[in-house]
């Protein structure tokens, strides 16, 4: 069991594991966004392309798109203007690529190009054909940074 301190996180992992089945992965098929209206604006659905390893936004949840700044649907991770911000998503997505298990990460006062990131973020594996992973969520559960301190650390970063 993942250690997850948010309970949106929480209710997530736990309908992933419902949803497995028995499987190693559920499919995309196998969640209606009815049942994940606890999460909806904080989800966002990421494709796994092979030959090359590359990710893209299917659908980044408004939530993400208001703290992000930037709506990424549609969008390769490797093409987002933050670098750091995309660097941090390909090796959280490739993690779970390689344990073939989610992964919850904790950022806490993380620095990217453009923002401070204080928050914990879940990706669960999908796949269609039950053994491929060829599709993700992501859920961030956010934390409040105080202003003074995302300006200092930015600022920082920026130096």
């Amino acid at each position: 069991m993942l250690e997850l301190k948010a309970p949106m996180l929480q209710r997530l992992y736990g309908d992933w594991e419902a949803r497995r089945r028995g499987r190693e992965f559920p499919s995309r098929a196998d969640f209606d966004p009815c049942d994940l209206g606890y999460a909806l604006g904080y989800l966002s659905l990421i494709d796994v392309f092979q030959n090359p390893l590359r990710f893209r936004f299917r659908l980044q949840g408004t939530a993400v798109v208001d703290r992000v700044g930037r709506d990424n649907t549609g969008k390769f991770i490797d093409e987002m203007t933050d670098r750091r911000h995309s660097a941090m998503a390909t090796e959280h997505f490739s993690e779970v690529l390689k344990t073939r298990r989610p992964v919850v990460k904790a950022r806490r006062a993380y620095v990217t190009d453009v923002r401070v990131w204080n928050c914990e973020i879940l990706v669960v594996p999908l796949s269609t054909n039950g053994a491929d992973i060829d599709m993700m969520i992501s859920c961030i559960a956010w934390d409040e940074v105080s202003p003074a301190y995302a300006e200092r650390t930015s600022a920082e970063a920026r130096s």
